[in-house]
């Protein structure tokens, strides 16, 4: 197992000058029982809260599932708000504190590769969560194949406008394209898998945004001005997350069009499983979050045992653990989203969609 090279002396130092620029940083430690660190110290870093998996699924599964492993393991997380300069901090915080093992989803992941350089001169193993990070010193990645999602996404966006009456001017459907960020290289991968099914298909890509931060409200302010420029063209909308799918749907809602044409997304989110149901929503993609958040820690617990484990799957020379997506459509809620314990239907059917889970046959008639 690699460790800091640190002394003491000088993370006492490190730790005592960082914690004045971290003071709203949210660098929360956790401790073992016996208010030791135990067998070492696991560091887990997201990226943002503006996506509501990152602390309502990501974060609490991988704490639960990291103090099942190892009780007496002490566990430090950080959340950096969108800065990559805040977890450049928060990093060098957490290896100051002596994070034996780094969990990092990377706000900027160029950026990142300062964090992982720091890790190593440490002898700190780097996991790389969520968004890959293009370093050789990463030692694991894990997430899903963000390539595919996006294929999946404009492949279901094929099927919706091919079922879609003709436009009576002649042209092919018109879409946007809202990408996720351009700091994101997963957002990288999901445009070339969007275009791969759309680029030779019978569709005018008509103009397509990379959306600062995943941003709902800049992805919100882009596709109300394609709306403009576009006037009566736009037969569809490919966002790559759900966050960027509310906005565009929102731009659309408040330029009168009803219904709304076809939108993708990606995550799950309960408001997007809310949308599918009232027809708002084409579709999402369920990455099961939690499942990658235990991968994850059970992986940093093993790491940090010395251990090395054998990965299914090798990208840019890290070793990698991929996981799968399915996707969500109005049809698959009930098996998916339900069955699959994502939501409950009380969490679902709210008043505001009681009819349309009744027609979707979610509730009963009559059903609160």
């Amino acid at each position: 197992m690699r460790r800091s090279g640190l002394g003491s002396r000088r993370r006492t130092e490190l730790a005592v000058v960082l914690a004045a620029t971290l003071a709203g940083g949210g660098l929360v430690g956790c401790a073992s029982g016996d208010g030791t660190t135990g067998e070492g110290t696991i560091a887990l870093l997201l990226p943002e809260a503006k996506t509501a998996r990152y602390e309502s699924s990501d974060r609490p599964t991988f704490e639960e599932v990291a103090a099942l492993r190892c009780p007496t393991c002490q566990l430090l997380y950080a959340n950096a708000d969108q800065d990559a300069a805040t977890q450049q901090e928060q990093a060098e915080a957490m290896i100051a504190r002596g994070a034996d093992v780094l969990v990092l989803d990377a706000v900027d992941t160029v950026a990142a590769t300062s964090i992982v350089a720091d890790a190593e001169r440490h002898h700190v193993p780097v996991i790389a969560y969520d968004r890959y990070i293009d370093d050789p010193a990463v030692d694991y990645y894990v997430s899903f194949d963000s390539a595919l999602i996006g294929y999946q996404q404009g492949e279901a966006l094929l099927a919706a406008l091919a079922g879609s009456p003709r436009r009576t001017d002649g042209r092919p459907p018109g879409v946007l394209l809202v990408h996720g960020s351009p700091t994101d290289p997963n957002a990288d991968a999901l445009k070339r898998g969007v275009h791969r099914a759309l680029d030779d298909a019978d569709v005018q890509i008509l103009a397509e945004y990379d959306t600062p931060d995943w941003s709902p409200d800049k992805a919100q302010d882009w596709v109300t001005g394609q709306l403009t420029q576009f006037a009566g063209r736009v037969d569809g909308v490919y966002a790559a997350n759900d966050g960027t799918a509310g906005g565009a749907i929102a731009a659309m809602k408040a330029a009168g069009m009803d219904p709304v044409p076809p939108v993708t997304g990606q995550d799950a989110e309960l408001s997007a499983v809310q949308r599918i149901v009232a027809g708002d929503q084409l579709m999402t993609v369920a990455k099961a979050t939690d499942q990658q958040a235990r991968t994850a820690a059970e992986l940093s617990v093993r790491v940090l045992r010395g251990e090395d484990p054998v990965a299914p799957a090798t990208i840019g020379g890290i070793k990698s653990f991929l996981l799968a997506p399915t996707t969500i459509e109005a049809a698959d809620v009930e098996r998916v989203v339900v069955q699959g314990r994502i939501y409950p239907v009380d969490e679902i059917c709210t008043p505001p969609y009681a009819d349309a889970c009744e027609a979707l046959g979610l509730t009963s008639p009559g059903a609160p």
